[in-house]
């Protein structure tokens, strides 16, 4: 990103926010501290009335939110918007009620050219999910589960949750810290930290039957979770080199927890490392599944030996 362009989304960043820190910036952006500071005092010279405040945990706050000209999209940023919307067809998205209702209300803000392309970018463009036969058919498979919405409500108050769990023809109950609400092979799921067995736990949303605020005396401090969860963190045992093809696979799909480093700077190879639990036959299965769909592009440096096995007996059946 330019410079200029930098500086102009920092401050649309900024005056949005009640408040923000350096450090907040430097997250954000991806910048050094030193380019963040520099940055902000050229946006405090162009007169934006920004407010230091002092301490250990202090940063900055906007007087008011009357500096900058009302925002307009460009051509390319309206398409951007309209595809992204577009592409997200059968995705279970949570607060979607009516995806053409949502259409026509962009649609009415553009001016009539605009409007023009997006109609024939709806026309050309299909995605995965989206029904051939009628492109605007919302299907069922769009509607997300009931609980997510609750869920996200609730979340946006508070992250210590009482979930109530379907288990075949139990329910349970755990109380959890959510660390991440997430979406995989088209099911959300719940990470979340159970308070009581002091474990990481993954809970489908579909098998959800309630959730509510957990009380708060019963409750650890997110420091405390955190440092359990470091302790609790595992050595890595499976250690890849990916190829060219294989990292191009890893890009089509990668379970959620994993992620490569590249090794060189055309980003043709890349190293993976990840712990896999060999006692959990779910993912042991999952793992061996992946790493044939990652195809021969691969190098094992390290890995256990229940997934050689499993590779094996995999390949036996070809």
């Amino acid at each position: 990103m330019k410079k200029v362009e930098r500086i102009n989304v920092i401050m649309r960043y900024i005056n949005n926010r009640a408040h923000f820190t350096i450090s907040e910036i430097m997250r954000e952006f991806n910048i050094s501290r030193s380019t963040a500071i520099r940055d902000i005092r050229e946006i405090e010279a162009m007169g934006m009335p920004l407010v230091a405040e002092v301490g250990r945990d202090g940063g900055y706050f906007v007087m008011n939110n009357s500096v900058l000209p009302t925002v307009r999209f460009t051509d390319n940023e309206i398409k951007a918007l309209f595809i992204a919307f577009m592409a997200t067809r059968n995705q279970q998205l949570p607060y979607l009620k009516s995806r053409q209702s949502l259409a026509e209300k962009l649609l009415g803000l553009i001016s009539e050219n605009q409007q023009d392309d997006l109609v024939l970018l709806n026309q050309i463009l299909l995605f995965e999910g989206t029904n051939p036969n009628n492109p605007d058919l919302l299907d069922l498979s769009d509607l997300p589960h009931p609980m997510l919405e609750k869920l996200i409500q609730i979340l946006l108050v508070d992250s210590y949750l009482l979930v109530s769990v379907k288990e075949g023809k139990d329910t349970k109950s755990y109380p959890i810290y959510l660390l991440h609400l997430y979406r995989e092979k088209s099911l959300w799921q719940i990470e979340g930290f159970d308070l009581e067995e002091e474990k990481r736990r993954i809970i489908p949303v579909d098998n959800l039957t309630d959730v509510k605020p957990y009380p708060t005396k019963k409750r650890l401090s997110k420091k405390k979770i955190l440092e359990k969860l470091r302790k609790q963190e595992e050595v890595i045992n499976l250690v890849l080199e990916l190829g060219p093809k294989a990292i191009a696979q890893f890009k089509k799909y990668h379970p959620l927890k994993l992620s490569i480093s590249y090794t060189n700077p055309y980003q043709t190879t890349a190293i993976l490392k990840t712990f896999i639990h060999v006692d959990h036959p779910e993912e042991l299965t999952e793992i061996t599944n992946w790493l044939l769909f990652l195809g021969e592009d691969i190098k094992v440096r390290e890995t256990p030996e229940e997934v050689i096995a499993g590779l094996k007996e995999r390949l036996s059946l070809f």
